[in-house]
């Protein structure tokens, strides 16, 4: 029997996985990817929050052999820690005492996976290639040749579109009958600054936390880099009486910073410079359906569902794509078209999940992480959980350390706020939370 065909449109971060998962289920696999090759790049930088991965992600990073060496490279992050305005700190640990989520750079990521990919003699490269169209009946498609300044196309058994949040490949199958989309951008953006390590190379501030300084309608996050730097994310409204609209002068850049996050001032001596030679970039929802064309074309990763970052899910959403594809594969693998539209009806729940979890969790972020009553609940939550580890376990280890299905997880999450909120709401509950009758109370309710 011959080796199917495939094409794989995107050679980010999902599109190089999913090639070296397609690989060893002995397929031949052309990548397409629009800009030169990110290897041979002399600074990996530009629009990048540093990623967080977590179960999900390395799930399929261990189906494709690669764990242990991304884990070689990134940092774990055991827990939030909050900065409020007189530089007070509150930490909160994300799960259990070994359970962490790991800071990891996109690009040296993308450059493991490309490598990795590149081990397989049926994985073939081919940066340069802008997508300009796709014939869906006869699954030919075309591209530009940048480096060579002509047209070319290919013919392939199915194509894959990971080619992000603006995929040209989902761009085709906007023009199919029935097929859903939609976009939503958040009033908010945001700019990637830094904190540069101390001069013997360690880290300013706590290398094993994700930092942040919530304040309302905004926040600044910080998560570790190998080499001692600290990835910091202004989360901003774009306009605005305190925007970046109406951030103008390095003089604004600096009275705002001292007035709002005092205590990171000190650890970024380029701010002034960062700020204004670093974009300011948007942040959009995306949402469609189905996902795939018949049994020739299925879209993963951020072309299918790309999210806001505030849950650290939108690397892991895309891995897990690769990794359920891969397990359906092994049980409907003799007939694709069952296999697309299986895959297709499953994530699509998932996806739009993860999407609306992760809006609210910015809301959490910015707004709720130093809260008294917020902390307070995490608390109760967190003894309950103790207690009871088969009665509850809270939303963000679903979302983060569990590899329930995100549909499943957001409505275990909405069950458990309600019961919360009736918690919350009990006599004297800041100074009575440790009573039995707390305990009781939930108890009954989850039951």
């Amino acid at each position: 029997m011959s080796k199917k065909n495939v094409a794989v449109v995107g050679a980010g971060l999902v599109g190089s996985l999913h090639a070296i998962l397609l690989a060893k289920k002995g397929m031949k696999v052309d990548v397409f990817e629009r800009r030169p090759d990110l290897r041979k790049a002399e600074v990996i930088g530009g629009r990048s929050i540093n990623l967080a991965l977590s179960n999900r992600g390395f799930k399929a990073l261990e189906m494709a052999g690669i764990a242990d060496e991304i884990r070689s490279i990134s940092i774990p992050m055991y827990g939030r820690k909050m900065h409020d305005l007189e530089g007070n700190l509150t930490y909160q640990p994300y799960g259990k005492d070994d359970e962490a989520i790991y800071s990891v750079s996109r690009g040296g990521l993308n450059q493991k996976l490309m490598n990795l990919a590149d081990d397989y003699s049926d994985v073939q490269y081919r940066f340069n290639h802008k997508c300009l169209d796709i014939v869906l009946d006869k699954n030919e498609i075309f591209f530009e040749d940048t480096s060579e300044n002509k047209e070319v196309s290919y013919t392939y058994d199915h194509i894959f579109g990971t080619d992000g949040a603006f995929s040209a490949v989902r761009g085709r199958l906007q023009k199919t009958p029935m097929f859903n989309y939609s976009q939503e951008y958040l009033s908010h953006g945001y700019k990637e600054l830094v904190i540069p390590p101390n001069e013997d190379g360690s880290h300013r501030i706590d290398k094993n936390c994700l930092h942040i300084w919530p304040r309302g309608k905004f926040m600044l996050i910080a998560l570790p880099n190998l080499d001692g730097s600290f990835t910091v994310t202004l989360f901003f409204p774009m306009k605005g009486e305190v925007s970046f609209e109406s951030i103008k002068t390095k003089e604004d850049v600096m009275k705002f910073f001292n007035e709002t996050f005092p205590d990171a001032v000190p650890h970024m001596p380029t701010l002034e410079t960062d700020y204004f030679e670093n974009p300011t970039s948007t942040l959009v929802t995306v949402r469609c359906e189905p996902w795939n064309y018949e049994d020739k074309v299925l879209l993963m990763g951020d072309a299918a569902h790309a999210i806001v970052p505030f849950y650290g899910q939108g690397m892991n959403s895309g891995f897990e794509d690769t990794s359920v594809f891969s397990e359906m594969y092994d049980d409907e693998s003799e007939d694709m078209l069952k296999l697309f539209e299986d895959f297709s009806e499953q994530r699509v729940p998932d996806g739009n999940a993860i999407a609306d979890l992760a809006l609210y969790n910015y809301i959490e972020m910015r707004d709720l992480a130093g809260d008294k009553d917020f902390l307070l609940r995490k608390k109760i939550e967190r003894k309950f959980s103790d207690m009871y580890p088969s009665k509850w376990m809270p939303l963000y280890s679903q979302v983060t350390f569990s590899h329930i299905r995100y549909s499943d997880a957001l409505k275990a999450g909405e069950k458990q706020r309600k019961i919360m909120d009736e918690i919350m709401e009990m006599e004297n509950i800041h100074n009575n939370w440790e009573d039995d009758s707390v305990m009781e109370k939930i108890m009954s309710k989850v039951q």
